[in-house]
């Protein structure tokens, strides 16, 4: 690709790009990872920029780095830049889109299915969910999957966010179930069930994380093959 590199809003350590990064390396796509705190590039002449998870709430003012970070969606957003956003990338693309952004009425954590109405973008699951929010669809949006809790997937002109995380591995799936036991006994599952569900999904989810990068990829390369 003649381009330069896409740009990956890590926001911690533990919450790393993993197979999205894989993925990149594979479909010759460049890609440069800030952390949180750093100095965002001006998204306008990259490619696409992705947010990843955090453990930060994406509605919370508070949080140190949030305003730069919406400073950047808004930028690409104002330009054309297609933005990936996953779990609290997908909330955070989600409030600058007019949607909302708050506590769900229950956390998902685990292995779980959610209802693709777009298995060419969202291959059916199961999907890795770790987040105690939700957000809502914001106008205009189409929604490509959802759970009994809320929208899963949606997508607006060229970006996509989504609640669940394609870009886990098994092994910092088994991190976050032994870190954040909390979590896991909040959503009413248990940290050997976790594991179990890494093992037995661990090669399908790759499979499925592939496809959804791709899709999105097929958008942002769009109007360049057109």
């Amino acid at each position: 690709m003649n381009e330069r590199a896409a740009l990956v809003l890590e926001h911690e350590a533990d919450t790393p790009a993993a197979l999205l990064a894989e993925w990149a390396d594979t479909r010759d796509v460049p890609i440069e990872v800030v952390r949180a705190g750093a100095p965002i590039p001006d998204p306008a002449d990259r490619p696409f920029l992705v947010s990843l998870g955090s453990e930060a709430s994406a509605y919370d003012d508070a949080v140190p780095w949030l305003a730069a970070e919406r400073t950047a969606l808004d930028r690409a957003l104002a330009v054309g830049v297609p933005v990936l956003g996953i779990c609290f990338g997908a909330q955070h693309l989600a409030r600058a889109l007019g949607g909302t952004v708050a506590p769900a009425a229950r956390p998902e954590v685990g292995w779980l299915g959610v209802e693709t109405l777009a298995p060419e973008t969202v291959p059916p699951g199961p999907w890795l969910q770790w987040h105690r929010d939700a957000f809502t669809l914001p106008p205009g949006a189409d929604l490509l999957a959802r759970s009994p809790v809320g929208p899963q997937a949606f997508r607006a002109g060229p970006h996509l966010g989504v609640q669940f995380h394609p870009e886990v591995t098994p092994a910092i799936a088994a991190d976050w179930a032994r870190s954040f036991p909390d979590s896991v006994r909040g959503a009413q599952t248990t940290v050997a069930a976790v594991l179990a569900g890494s093992d037995e999904h661990a090669a399908g989810a790759r499979v499925r994380a592939f496809a959804l990068f791709d899709a999105f990829l097929a958008t942002v390369r769009a109007p360049i093959l057109g």
